[in-house]
């Protein structure tokens, strides 16, 4: 099954993260949302721009409840060298084979950029909340992130 539109229910997945600590969807939502964003390579300028927002935002995600989670086909040690060397603060998950991208439509053919630059907002019943897709523009996908939990906020009163 592909997770693709508003209103899909995610299935439970395991990853190890930066440290490599399996890491568990179940898991990561106990504490709120999550916002899991894909990104083709660590340590590359477009990627570190759009970790670097994340980053940068991290105060609002929280205020929400909601955390970001990047994910990449990159081995655990990149992931780990990205983190340090940004400060990112949040879990980095590696997906080597790409089952995860590929259950979120997320996987690319070719091995130069192997995931797609695409966000997924997941609530805390494993519902898809909104989902951002844009290869170009860094910044879009924690921003609408940030508008679309602020959305759902507001209409779940």
């Amino acid at each position: 099954m592909r997770y693709v539109n508003v209103g899909d229910v995610v299935e439970d997945f395991q990853l190890p993260d930066e440290t490599g600590e399996a890491r568990k969807l179940s898991e990561l939502l106990q504490k709120g949302p999550v916002v899991l964003f894909f990104y083709p390579a660590a340590l590359s300028p477009g990627c570190t721009a759009e970790s670097c927002h994340f980053r940068d935002l991290s105060a609002e995600f929280a205020e929400l409840g909601a955390r970001p989670v990047g994910i990449s086909g990159d081995p655990v040690s990149k992931q780990k060298r990205f983190s340090d060397q940004h400060g990112l603060g949040y879990p980095l998950l590696s997906d080597p084979e790409g089952a995860v991208a590929e259950r979120f439509a997320a996987r690319r053919r070719f091995a130069l950029a192997p995931a797609k630059r695409h966000t997924f907002v997941i609530g805390t019943d494993r519902r898809l909340i909104a989902v951002v897709k844009s290869e170009i523009r860094m910044s879009a996908h924690a921003d609408r992130a940030l508008e679309a939990l602020r959305r759902h906020r507001a209409e779940a009163g």
